[in-house]
This record gives structure tokens, C-alpha cells and sequence, in this order.
């Protein structure tokens, strides 16, 4: 894409959101980076602050006259049989993973109106379009950011782009008790047609294409970027 863009990553401290920050700016792209840790490095082209985005609206405007794309990824991994979950356990899933993107939507509106053209990206999990044990919470959650995925994709359409990645499990700190020795590495693998387990800049690469004018005539979409696990049967 064209250099000099702006770009806000919400959640970008590390995981998914630390990988896209570092792809835009590769690009040369400028990216504001917000995360309830911050980042400390000195970067050019790159400003981080610290906000937690989920408990308050996340007002850009006075750091950008303007965005040409925004991704939010802040997300949870609560895997809980049915009857153990609380209402407090929905109400922290909605709260981190769809609420939060709501509120930073609609803090920012105004700033992705400004550009010529934007582009949004958010993020659901592949068990809301295969059904899987454990997981009641997260998917009720992830199903409710790819209803609004849809939603804004025509309401703000034809300005504004807005689609979504389904990842499988992830090689992040999010997952990093799901991943912590081989034996459990492995078996996640070989939940895979594609007998890994995916990377934080593999699905970054996807999330910086949706964010560019590559994917231009891209919008409304849920991509799954699974290994296959959610369409294929080996």
C-alpha cells in the first residue's frame, strides 16, 4: 500500500496486534498503538499509548486528524465446560472482545470518516462457525463481533471497509498455557489439516492486507485463518 497512511492498532503491546504494528511500519506506514501496557521502544512513524480501551472509549482525535484504518485486537481464551460458566464470565468475554471494539468504533467514527477511505478489521476465533466444546463463552462473544462485522460493512459502506479474521489457536501469549510444553504443542498441531499451529505474524500479514488497498474491493468479510480446521477433515 502507499506509505504515510495512519493506522491505529488497538491492543498492540503484543501477540496479533505487536505483529501488525510491526508490519505497518515496515510498510512505512504511520501507527498509533494503543495498549494498557504501552510500548516503550522508540520507533519512528509510531506513537504508543496507554489506555485500557475496554473500559473506556478510546477518543483518537487528538493524535490523528484522521485514520485510514483501524484494528482491534484485544481477546480472551476462557475454555470452561457449560455449567461452570458464570454470568460474569459471558458478561467479561462480551465486555473484552465485542463491546470494546463497540465503543473504539465509535469513539473513532469521526477520524475514519476523514480519510478518502478506511478500513477495519476485528477479530472472531474459529469456534463460532464449528461448533466446539468448552468454548460457549468465547464463541457467543466472537459471534457477536461477526454480526457487527456484517452490519457496519453495510452501514458504512461504500467509505468504509469493515471485515474480520477467525484465527484457530494461535502462537501467543493468550494461548501460552495451551502451548506451554511439546507434548501440548504438538497435539494443537495435529488439530490442524495443516499440522501447525498458527502464527501471530502470519495472521498479522492477513489483517495488514485487509487493512490496505489490496484488498479494496474486500468488505462484509469473516476470513478463517485456521489450517483448515473449521472447513477441511483430514
Amino acid at each position: 500500500m502507499p506509505e504515510g497512511k495512519t493506522f491505529a492498532v488497538i491492543g498492540d503491546s503484543r501477540g496479533l496486534g505487536a505483529a501488525i504494528r510491526t508490519q505497518l511500519l515496515e510498510q512505512g506506514q504511520r501507527v498509533i498503538g494503543v495498549s494498557r501496557s504501552g510500548v516503550s521502544a522508540t520507533i519512528p512513524n509510531y506513537q504508543s499509548l496507554v489506555f485500557d480501551a475496554v473500559a473506556h472509549p478510546c477518543d483518537l482525535s487528538g493524535f490523528a486528524d484522521h485514520l485510514d484504518g483501524l484494528v482491534y485486537c484485544p481477546g480472551t481464551i476462557r475454555l470452561k465446560p457449560f455449567k461452570g460458566l458464570k454470568r460474569e464470565h459471558f458478561m467479561e468475554e462480551l465486555e473484552v472482545n465485542a463491546l470494546g471494539a463497540v465503543q473504539t468504533l465509535q469513539a473513532n467514527l469521526k477520524l475514519l470518516q476523514q480519510a478518502p477511505s478506511a478500513s477495519v478489521v476485528l477479530f472472531s476465533t474459529v469456534a463460532v462457525q464449528s461448533g466446539m466444546p468448552y468454548h460457549a463463552s468465547i464463541a457467543m462473544a466472537k459471534g457477536a463481533v461477526e454480526g457487527l462485522t456484517r452490519t457496519l460493512a453495510a452501514e458504512w459502506s461504500p467509505q468504509i471497509r469493515v471485515n474480520a479474521i477467525a484465527p484457530s489457536l494461535t502462537d501467543t501469549s493468550l494461548a501460552e498455557s495451551m502451548l506451554s510444553n511439546e507434548a501440548k504443542r504438538t497435539a494443537a498441531a495435529e488439530r490442524h489439516p495443516l499440522q501447525r499451529v498458527g502464527t501471530a505474524e502470519g495472521v498479522g500479514s492477513l489483517a495488514t492486507w485487509l487493512l490496505g488497498d489490496s484488498s479494496a474491493f474486500v468488505t462484509g468479510q469473516v476470513y478463517a485463518a485456521d489450517g483448515g480446521m473449521g472447513s477441511i477433515r483430514k
